[in-house]
């Protein structure tokens, strides 16, 4: 892992699992419905992310229209829910923006996040992620999902672009 750091400079996207990830826990109402929360450091992060010319997708097995909302009000443009196979999402978003996967950023937590990780140039994950995702990660954030660890990585990126405290970092 010592040498995810060479990679951040080259970083052009970021792809991130929902539940594990931007969300630490659901809970489900009576009608069973499920409810997420989620860090708002995280939001400030992808929204200057977005601003400073990265794609970011979401790709994610789940499905809820409070997470479309959430993550087209932060800009994000791709959003990729009850992906049963997520190589197939990742690939469909690189090729959209002529990425390679060396340039993109992928954050998971479990297992079904593990095939696009072995695709994607920088794998990241949570500090509570699976063993066996923490196995093929460059990068284990310390920060569990839901609570920053998105923020984490899209800070440490733009802090070794040059492009985190600008004059536009101060607002939404």
């Amino acid at each position: 892992m010592a040498n995810y750091k060479e990679k951040l400079t080259h970083i052009k996207a970021f792809a991130f699992d929902v539940d594990g990830v931007f969300s630490g826990n659901i809970t489900l109402t009576e009608s069973g419905e499920q409810l997420r929360t989620m860090n708002i450091k995280d939001g400030y992060a992808v929204q200057l992310a977005i601003k400073k010319g990265f794609q970011i997708a979401i790709i994610t097995g789940g499905f809820s229209e409070g997470i479309r909302k959430r993550f087209e009000g932060l800009g994000i443009k791709d959003i990729y829910m009850r992906s049963e196979q997520k190589t197939k999402e990742f690939h469909n978003f690189i090729a959209k923006y002529s990425l390679q996967p060396s340039e993109v950023v992928y954050m998971g937590d479990d297992l079904p996040d593990y095939e696009v990780m072995k695709i994607a140039g920088l794998p990241v994950c949570p500090a509570n992620s699976a063993i066996e995702i923490k196995e093929i990660s460059k990068y284990i954030s310390a920060i569990d999902g839901g609570n920053g660890c998105v923020r984490d990585i899209i800070e440490q990126v733009l802090r070794s672009q040059g492009k985190w405290m600008n004059n536009d970092a101060f607002k939404w």
